[in-house]
């Protein structure tokens, strides 16, 4: 029960994303919906509302924004985060990403590999940073927050 059912990206003010930026939404939120451990926990000694949750994600005022609803649609909860923490490892995983891409397109294996691995090292930070900016707001596993730093990255996009 402690999943998210639904993920909503809110796309106001965005930037129409590349190809590749959109493939690697698609497949953050597939990979979300599939397996994902997500929970509210417990606030000024009340239990959280159980999940499944429904979550939007938003950038408001400078700001990313988890609405979080229950499997009905009631809301139960939004926080906001600053971007601020996100902003270098974010720079950095369009960067690494942009040359796994270019490197798909023309170099060896072995290259590729090489890319691919640091690429992985700065998507594991980001779910790092993530993790601690939810900490006392909600509980996700490692890949839950892998995917969703995706996500967020697809926010900051333009």
């Amino acid at each position: 029960m402690n999943r998210i059912c639904q993920i909503e990206i809110d796309e106001k003010g965005l930037a129409r994303p590349t190809p590749e930026i959109e493939q690697e939404r698609r497949v953050a939120i597939f990979d979300l919906l599939e397996e994902n451990s997500f929970a509210l926990p417990p606030r000024d000694d009340r239990m959280a509302p159980g999940g499944p949750y429904r979550l939007g994600l938003a950038i408001r005022d400078g700001r990313l924004v988890f609405d979080i609803g229950s499997e009905a649609g009631e809301k139960v909860g939004e926080f906001h985060l600053s971007l601020g923490p996100f902003r270098q490892v974010v720079k950095d995983y369009f960067q690494i990403c942009e040359s796994y891409f270019e490197a798909v397109k023309r170099l060896p294996p072995s290259q590729i590999e090489a890319i691919d691995m640091a690429r992985r090292g700065i998507h594991n930070e980001g779910a790092r940073v993530l993790q601690e900016r939810l900490e006392g707001k909600a509980i996700v596993d490692t890949d839950t927050a892998r995917r969703l730093f995706t996500l967020i990255c697809v926010l900051h996009w333009g």
